[in-house]
């Protein structure tokens, strides 16, 4: 029987039986796969060659424990192990991925880092508030063009044609959201750290 026509799911059978070479197979045919979602993630060819190996390490380790049962789901569970492995390797790093917006991987799920004790995520939470607040009492039009910029993550041309200003009216207001978000901190003596 020819590689192309096994299944994902007899090959994992396979390995786990101990047939080495039906991961090898999984690994030439989804490849190219996950090494460019890795890729795409960290623009760095020797990083994603790095979290590619982790990714399979971890594969390995998985089906070697008898603790894989995704049946018939194989390439959507690597994915989300390499996934893993790539947000691990910004927290160790403090950089921010490149996930983008129409992808199923927000921002939101790099930052929610489940570490985060109680204490942490309460002082979190409150500098959150804080921050709301200190918008809320920024002028409307710079107060629009802040919560457009930071919350939508709009480039300054999407927000001009939104609101029908120019860029650099646009460009001007956000600056001075920034500069007045600064001069109200300095008012409340707050101090946004966690």
């Amino acid at each position: 029987m020819q590689n192309e026509l096994i299944t994902d799911a007899v090959l994992v059978s396979s390995y786990i039986k101990g047939q080495e070479s039906a991961l090898e197979t999984l690994i030439k045919r989804h490849k190219h796969k996950i090494y460019s979602f890795i890729y795409s993630k960290v623009y760095d060819k020797d990083i994603a060659e790095d979290i590619f190996q982790d990714t399979f390490i971890k594969v390995i380790r998985t089906l070697k424990r008898g603790a894989y049962n995704e049946e018939g789901k194989f390439l959507p569970w690597t994915m989300r192990i390499a996934h893993n492995l790539v947000i691990d390797y910004f927290r160790k790093s403090n950089r921010m991925p490149k996930f983008d917006n129409s992808g199923e991987f927000s921002i939101f799920s790099v930052l929610s880092d489940t570490s985060l004790n109680a204490e942490k995520s309460i002082i979190k939470e409150q500098v959150e508030s804080d921050v709301r607040r200190l918008v809320d009492e920024l002028p409307e039009d710079q107060k629009e063009v802040l919560m457009m910029r930071i919350y939508n993550d709009m480039s300054f041309k999407e927000i001009s044609d939104r609101t029908g200003v120019s860029i650099n009216t646009a460009l001007g207001r956000m600056r001075y959201a920034l500069i007045n978000l600064r001069k109200i901190i300095d008012k409340h003596n707050i101090v946004l750290t966690n």
